[in-house]
């Protein structure tokens, strides 16, 4: 009597399921293998970010440090006691973020742009070498009293973590396209925070940054780029997981620039105007729902 399948049946079943499974296992690898192309692709650099790393016209010099690159204004020296250090996003290549480094250092202040242990990836944004390195630097430019500490998205994260372990010498925070701090309390800091946000961003939703503002002094300015996404902050590819923009980039940086400018002005004077929500281009309020809604009156 025949209590199974005939051999011949089971053995050609079995063989469906081998092909199946390495069918599978050959789609899986090519869309690993595709997903990484497209990261590396994303998150490198564009030309102009590149550039920005030279000398230029402008008078702006570019130093290579450890970890680092320093941004000093035409002049040779800073020309204002207070600087700025900000931390390139996780995996992101830093040269990215050059041009906007470029541009605030125009502004006669000292800028020093900060890469990511292993660009962010495997903890390199977590450990306490990031922050050693940082101190390091920032000791390099002793014409420098005070300094603003800011970062894109994971480098917001470090940014807003070095405000919280040490104060020492900051002179403000500036939270770029991130919805951090989100494992900590800054709410009790004195130091002066900025936010800046893009209403199109899809990877540091604003909805995201709204359920952590308790985490921020009530005094923290909310500054709204409509139409700015999350890859603009930067000048690399299209970031996965991200929303397309309603602006040019070069919109978005120029706003970006000019909230970053003006955190560092008011380091410099501390203004009676901070706390206010706004948007960088039209004067709209940051509501709840991430959307706008014309000014208080």
């Amino acid at each position: 009597m025949s209590t199974g399948l005939p051999s011949s049946q089971g053995a050609g079943r079995y063989g469906v399921w081998q092909r199946v499974r390495r069918l599978w296992a050959a789609l899986g690898s090519v869309v690993f293998v595709g997903f990484t192309v497209w990261c590396v692709i994303a998150y490198r650099a564009t030309d102009e970010g590149r550039q920005a790393l030279a000398t230029g016209a402008d008078g702006v010099t570019v130093t290579r440090g450890e970890a680092h690159w320093r941004f000093t204004p035409a002049s040779g020296q800073p020309n204002h006691p207070v600087g700025l250090v900000f931390f390139a996003g996780s995996m992101v290549d830093p040269a990215a973020y050059a041009p906007l480094a470029r541009a605030v250092a125009t502004n006669g202040y000292a800028v020093l742009l900060m890469e990511l242990p292993w660009r962010g990836v495997f903890g390199g944004a977590d450990g306490a070498e990031v922050l050693s390195q940082a101190h390091r630097a920032m000791a390099q430019v002793p014409a420098i009293h005070g300094w603003v500490i800011a970062g894109h998205s994971k480098g917001g994260a470090v940014a807003a973590r070095f405000v919280h372990e040490n104060a020492t010498d900051v002179a403000g925070l500036v939270l770029i396209g991130t919805s951090h701090p989100r494992d900590f309390d800054l709410s009790g800091t004195a130091v002066p925070v900025t936010k800046i946000l893009g209403t199109r961003d899809g990877v540091a939703e604003v909805e995201k940054s709204e359920r952590n503002r308790t985490k921020l002094p009530a005094s923290a300015r909310w500054v709204l780029i409509e139409g700015g996404n999350h890859s603009q902050f930067g000048h690399y590819g299209f970031q996965p997981g991200d929303w397309r923009a309603a602006i040019s980039r070069e919109e978005q940086q120029k706003q970006t620039v000019a909230a970053v400018v003006d955190a560092l002005q008011a380091a410099l004077k501390p203004s009676s105007k901070r706390g206010t929500p706004e948007s960088a281009s039209n004067g709209l309020r940051p509501t709840p729902s991430g959307k706008s809604a014309p000014p208080s009156p």
